[in-house]
């Protein structure tokens, strides 16, 4: 969660919001619920949101030379030159100031680095690209990037590929061929392979999460069994082909397997309708592993809408089931927050995106999601929820599905760029990452057909100077570790407060026309 205070509409009151989470958030210095006195944590609140942002405005670093004309100034994270007293970017100025800045003010500026970083301020430098860099020199640049700072792919459904094409048998996949894919009739076929392990590795994949996915057919049926059989495929998978994949389930775990040159492999649960409306599935899915829950598939749940219901075209209907979450969806939502588990929005309605952002005290994610301003698809972010991911913290993670870039089956890599340039010109480059949702999507972008391409993509985007070395690390993979840390956080937190779980159970009444397949105790 950021650190600017977070209105709790569930209550309608900011002061509830502190006290029913339990808020711990650190809202911009000034502690956390238990630090709070009652009756002055609004007004603190607001006097903390104004005195950083006026020293966010104002903070910069300076420097300058006697045998130099140009003043260099560093502001908010940017590289800029004063000339003729005017303010203006690094790339936008004279030439004879850029050319001083790349002989010896490049001396001083290293200064002005080393003296920002021992000092904490951010600072972004611009990549030393030559205006007009060609395709080969652009590519050198984003590898060396994705060498250096992890990428972090939101959402992979190789393993529903695999029970669907390979009917579940790994021992028939061979997933480090590369040709096999391309020569063996069932997966040669499909247009929804894009994944395999040299594939990984060339398009410097570092963590990948996994979809345990089953169709919503399975709701009030076998669900949680079928889920249960995806999570083995995953884990032995990862064990089998430990040569390429590690098992993670932390942040730190990302950075473990990155430096060690392992493809971490992260579990998700695409579809609150596995957990069977059950808290102590839930729980048991942390247990084996899984750091992520989609709240929602195409289907609703007793406690939460999908964004089929939207359009119209939900296949699953609970006839009592108001727009959003209900209290039961509340309670699932905190715990996952008491877990340290992501909460993922990808696939849910625009009520229910509203109702988890005003309740959760961590961050949330949209694990394979773009916008809606771009794409008028009700499985895309609106501008009125994308507006508050800075309050929450969260993030989107960009798919790179054509009907969800274009809203039709075409798309080129540049509609990926757009959607990502849209959301952070709208709230920033801290909101933005990467879920493609390789192999559950029949329809890729040109230049992005499968997993070996992400470095074209940052290829493309080197070729706007505005992209700094720092923000395209944010987009790989920095700010999902930054939400993930965040998560793990307020897990620990709550832990150490002797928060203790959930311990609602689904009412009859929300699952009413759905009992036939509920066993009643008592």
């Amino acid at each position: 969660m950021s650190n600017q205070p977070q209105k709790d509409v569930w209550e309608n009151d900011l002061e509830h919001h502190i006290r029913q989470c339990p808020c711990t958030c650190n809202h911009l210095g000034y502690g956390n619920y238990w630090d709070y006195e009652v009756g002055s944590s609004t007004a603190k609140l607001q006097d903390a949101r104004r005195t950083t942002g006026e020293y966010n405005q104002s903070s910069s670093l300076r420097i300058s030379s006697n045998d130099h004309h140009s003043l260099f100034q560093i502001q908010n994270g940017q590289l800029n030159v004063v000339e003729n007293g005017e303010t203006i970017s690094v790339d936008n100025a004279s030439t004879t100031s850029r050319e001083e800045l790349t002989s010896k003010q490049w001396m001083i500026l290293i200064g002005v680095l080393m003296f920002a970083t021992a000092t904490g301020v951010g600072v972004a430098v611009p990549l030393a690209l030559k205006s007009g860099a060609s395709i080969e020199e652009r590519l050198a640049v984003a590898k060396r990037i994705l060498s250096t700072s992890p990428l972090i792919d939101g959402h992979n459904d190789l393993p529903w590929n695999i029970r669907k094409l390979g009917r579940g048998k790994l021992s028939e996949v061979q997933l480090d061929n590369m040709e096999y894919f391309r020569t063996q009739h069932v997966w040669a076929r499909s247009d929804w392979t894009h994944t395999d392990l040299v594939r990984l590795k060339k398009g410097h994949v570092a963590a990948q999460f996994w979809a345990a996915y089953v169709p919503c057919e399975a709701q009030d049926l076998d669900a949680v069994r079928l889920t249960l059989e995806q999570i083995d495929i995953i884990k032995r998978m990862t064990i089998q082909y430990s040569n390429y994949l590690t098992l993670v389930n932390t942040s730190q775990g990302i950075e473990d397997a990155f430096k060690n040159g392992k493809i971490a492999s992260i579990l998700g649960v695409e579809g609150g309708h596995l957990i069977g409306n059950s808290l102590g599935v839930l729980r048991m899915y942390y247990d084996l592993g899984v750091r992520m829950l989609t709240l929602t598939h195409t289907c609703s749940t007793p406690w939460a809408d999908t964004a089929m219901r939207e359009s119209g075209k939900e296949q699953f209907l609970f006839p009592s089931k108001k727009q959003g979450i209900t209290a039961y969806g509340k309670g699932v939502i905190k715990e996952m927050n008491r877990l340290g588990m992501l909460i993922d929005l990808s696939h849910v309605s625009k009520a229910t995106m509203h109702d988890v952002l005003a309740g959760s005290c961590a961050p949330v994610v949209f694990s394979h999601s773009s916008a809606r301003a771009l794409c008028n698809t009700t499985r895309n972010v609106p501008d009125e929820v994308l507006k508050k991911l800075p309050a929450n913290g969260g993030i989107v993670m960009v798919s790179f599905y054509s009907f969800f870039l274009t809203c039709n089956k075409t798309s080129t890599l540049n509609d990926v760029v757009g959607h990502i340039n849209y959301i952070r010109h709208l709230v920033g480059v801290d909101h933005i990452g990467i879920g493609a949702g390789y192999d559950g999507i029949n329809s890729t972008p040109k230049g992005l057909e499968d997993v070996s391409k992400y470095p074209y993509l940052f290829a493309e985007l080197l070729k706007d100077p505005t992209w700094t070395e720092e923000d395209l690390k944010k987009l790989a993979g920095t700010n999902f570790l930054r939400v993930f840390r965040q998560v793990e956080k307020i897990r620990d937190e709550w832990s150490k407060a002797e928060v203790l779980p959930e311990e609602l159970t689904i009412l009859p009444e929300d699952i009413r026309g759905h009992e036939q397949c509920f066993y009643r105790i008592g």
